[in-house]
């Protein structure tokens, strides 16, 4: 049997199951502060990560995976560094019908790496094919395997199958993480070591009890739902996780409770400010923002000229400091269709949007071109879309036009309908707007370094 030469221990751990939408770093922060030993990330696909560009981001003090279209596909920190396993591989339980592919990836990802590589599955219709499947995995020299107790074609509300997990750790010598005892066997702290000696497993992996509260993982027990929700959002302004992935994550907690007045102001949100203010935290949303841009500030005062963005002959340019707020217009109406609905009326050419990137921070500015005149904001936005946006406001504000504020006259745009508006505020940290699925079965490896901590990840 090879063994890593780097282990992450997988004996005795509470474990963060890998989740779509759910495992992002704010989730998994949470989770180790409220006792989880290890977290597992969501879902990755390998070929997109293969496209990314390692990124360091002093201002968030993270270190990002960045894709070419500018969305952050993985981001991580210090604080979980040695803690997180980073989840890929194909999708679903697909490859349970393969395991030549099964044991090819896992032997390859072994030898190929220090870090100590572990496998999720789910129960195979027979006992005898199971625990034919589970040895010839551990001859891969995998750390670890975690079993969900159910068929493939299972659903939450079938029972899982304990006694599988237990004949699989009574055969295997590599520990067994057991998983699947949401709801039906664990409420509480301490139902987690009542399944784990049902399934005489090394360890529990939670999926559904820690994403409606990750306080699951707290030996003193469940922390109110309102103090948990307030903990998640304050690490997700301060790590800037989309406020898609934001506001899906806290309906995963509310649950029942999405018909409260609490949880229709969670509905309505359409930025991070406006989940920060459903939730009491309008003041801290200011403040987190004042201090990254601070932080932003001071970076690029420090940074030679030539890091900066590109050079570029702005004489000519009509500038103002002026940010694009969601809340101050109506659905469905932005200043770049109002701009773009003035230039049709005044028989211009439509408007020509030139966006630039800085390096630095990754911010983007844009400038719009008008009847041969540019215009631009003075501040950088966290997305091309923003930035966009932004250019408009100062194009129509300089021509005294209307820009479909909430405040404005109404006007024909007003009165007009949109199939498809160019109104989201999102940045290039989004994540994709995939439905959650069952939990993935593939290959996952530990994020462990022994060099400086944002180095090798």
């Amino acid at each position: 049997m090879i063994v890593n030469s780097l282990s992450l221990c997988y004996h005795n751990k509470l474990i963060l199951a890998p989740m779509v939408r759910v495992g992002t770093l704010p989730m998994r922060l949470l989770a180790l502060d409220y006792g989880a030993d290890i977290v597992y990330c969501e879902e990755l696909v390998d070929l997109k990560m293969l496209q990314c560009k390692r990124v360091v981001n002093e201002v968030l003090r993270t270190v990002d995976f960045v894709a070419p279209d500018d969305r952050v596909v993985f981001r991580t920190c210090e604080r979980e560094q040695s803690r997180v396993v980073f989840q890929m591989g194909g999708m679903g339980a697909a490859l349970l019908s393969d395991p030549d592919n099964i044991e090819k990836i896992l032997s390859t990802l072994v030898k190929g790496t220090c870090r100590p590589v572990t496998c999720k599955i789910r129960i195979l219709p027979s006992l005898e094919d199971t625990l034919s499947l589970v040895k010839r995995i551990e001859r891969t020299g995998i750390a670890a395997i975690a079993v969900h107790g159910r068929k493939r074609e299972e659903r939450p509300q079938h029972p899982v199958s304990c006694e599988v997990i237990k004949a699989i750790a009574e055969t295997l010598s590599i520990p067994v993480i057991a998983n699947g005892g949401s709801h039906d066997h664990i409420q509480q702290h301490l139902d987690i070591e009542e399944f784990r000696r049902a399934t005489a497993a090394s360890s529990v992996m939670l999926a559904r009890a820690a994403m409606w509260n990750p306080s699951i993982f707290l030996k003193e027990g469940l922390r109110p739902l309102t103090e948990v929700m307030q903990k998640y959002i304050r690490y997700a302004i301060q790590y800037d996780n989309h406020y898609t992935n934001t506001k899906y994550c806290l309906c995963q907690m509310l649950r029942e409770q999405l018909e409260s007045p609490q949880g229709k102001l969670l509905h309505a949100a359409q930025s991070s400010q406006e989940i920060c203010e459903a939730f009491g935290l309008g003041a801290f949303y200011e403040e987190t923002t004042r201090e990254l841009d601070a932080r932003r500030a001071e970076l690029l005062a420090r940074t030679p000229e030539e890091a900066r963005e590109p050079a570029e002959d702005n004489s000519g340019i009509i500038k103002m400091a002026v940010k694009f707020d969601r809340r101050v217009y109506p659905p469905q109406i932005t200043p770049k269709m109002c701009l773009l609905e003035w230039c049709r009326k005044e028989k211009l050419a439509q408007p020509v949007y030139e966006t630039v990137q800085r390096p630095l921070d990754r911010l983007f500015c844009s400038v719009v071109t008008v009847a041969e005149q540019k215009y631009q904001s003075t501040l950088w936005d966290k997305s091309k879309k923003l930035a966009e946006q932004t250019a408009a406001i100062v194009c129509l504000r300089s021509r005294g036009l209307p820009e479909g504020r909430l405040d404005e006259e109404s006007s024909s745009l007003h009165k007009r309908k949109r199939e498809a508006p160019d109104q989201d505020p999102g940045g290039p940290g989004g994540q994709e707007p995939t439905p959650p699925g069952e939990l993935c079965k593939k290959p996952l490896v530990a994020l462990r370094s022994e060099e400086s901590p944002l180095e090798g990840w």
